[in-house]
């Protein structure tokens, strides 16, 4: 994807791999074939409106629209860090189909410039629509935002329940995973690790 100018990257959906082109139709008669399989009766309301129900809802999870990663000259010397907390996200996990979603925390320790802060939560959202497990989502995020604000150091910590622990399997309800990503100085320098994760904190923010 080309760079229009310095302060705008348009980004389109193509951009993202979790953007798909669904074949609707195919999609349709899939859903139908599989709730024929586990015993849905074909002459039935479920039977009849299910199927376009299931392939719009999957089809809206993993769309990311068109939109603006727009950053700005850091003109004021901002060199502390600067975090995005409770950004909420819901993605798709890649084994078992089933939602998970949770709260993000963004950190970015800026360089010569620094971005639009709804774009922090853009990024989140736009990398959470795909099938994916949740190491991979933090991951990605965190190579993003390094790569274009070329800056001193990103964190990503997701805090998530996954539908696929809580609901099935094991039905662990009530626990939640947690992934960090972290690149440059929020990896690396011990003190600025320190100090994201403390701001990211939980009890930080309940007594904030």
């Amino acid at each position: 994807m080309l760079i229009a100018h310095p302060e705008s990257n348009r980004l389109s959906a193509d951009f993202f791999p979790g953007s798909p082109g669904i074949d609707v139709n195919a999609a349709v008669q899939a859903a139908a074939d599989l709730l024929a399989a586990i015993g849905v009766s074909s002459d039935s309301e479920t039977a009849a409106r299910t199927p376009a129900r299931m392939v719009a809802g999957l089809a809206e999870m993993l769309s990311c629209p068109a939109w603006e990663f727009t950053t700005f000259p850091n003109r004021e010397g901002q060199h502390e860090l600067v975090l995005a907390r409770d950004v909420p996200f819901t993605s798709l996990c890649a084994h078992h189909l089933l939602p998970f979603s949770g709260v993000a925390h963004v950190g970015v320790l800026p360089g010569q410039r620094i971005a639009g802060l709804s774009k922090l939560a853009r990024t989140v959202e736009a990398f959470a629509a795909r099938m994916q497990v949740q190491e991979e989502l933090g991951q990605q995020i965190a190579s993003f935002l390094e790569e274009r604000l070329e800056c001193r150091g990103v964190g990503v910590i997701l805090a998530a329940e996954h539908l696929c622990m809580t609901r099935r399997g094991v039905r662990a309800q009530g626990s939640d995973t947690v992934t960090i990503a972290c690149r440059g100085d929020l990896r690396d320098d011990p003190v600025a690790r320190a100090e994201f994760l403390h701001l990211a904190a939980p009890q930080t923010r309940r007594a904030a």
